[in-house]
């Protein structure tokens, strides 16, 4: 049997959806972010509301949960969402450390209705080359990049993430 916090963090993800698709901020996406048992971040879909492409549900919960404990670690956090999350959200989970993630509806179910996450998923599976939106090193740049990676690499100051 599954926790019962679980069931209540999803209806919540689950109405934070809703109430995004009802506000006409953006898709049926929620999700709430828990550290320790206690919500640390919400967000829901604001895509059309902020006419950004980025503010994905989950986005907007990681960023309401760093600004609320004034850090960009969510180590020990677990994220529940009203779907899988796309290559973008996926990708912010892992940058943020989040641990766990926890989620209603499928791929496919997002698929159905319209957001096809898997051609994104099918895309980053080919070479950079030869992907819809073709990634093109400039290797006349690369020696400059690469010493910028390097003052990184050298700086004892920095902040690692």
């Amino acid at each position: 049997m599954a926790d019962p916090h679980t069931a209540a963090f999803m209806d919540r993800a689950i109405a934070l959806a809703y109430e995004g698709m009802e506000g006409h901020h953006g898709g049926p996406f929620g999700a709430v972010i828990v550290k320790d048992g206690k919500v640390i971040g919400e967000g829901h879909n604001r895509v059309l509301s902020g006419m950004d492409p980025t503010a994905h549900a989950e986005v907007t919960a990681i960023r309401d949960a760093c600004a609320n404990i004034k850090h960009f670690d969510l180590s020990g956090a677990e994220i529940y969402v009203s779907a899988m999350p796309c290559p973008m959200c996926m990708s912010a989970i892992f940058w943020a450390r989040i641990g766990k993630v926890y989620y209603g509806c499928t791929a496919a179910d997002a698929e159905a209705i319209g957001f096809d996450d898997a051609a994104f998923y099918r895309e980053l599976a080919k070479p950079p080359e030869e992907r819809t939106v073709p990634a093109i090193q400039v290797t006349e740049s690369h020696a400059a990049a690469l010493a910028c990676f390097q003052a990184w690499a050298d700086n004892g100051a920095k902040t690692h993430y």
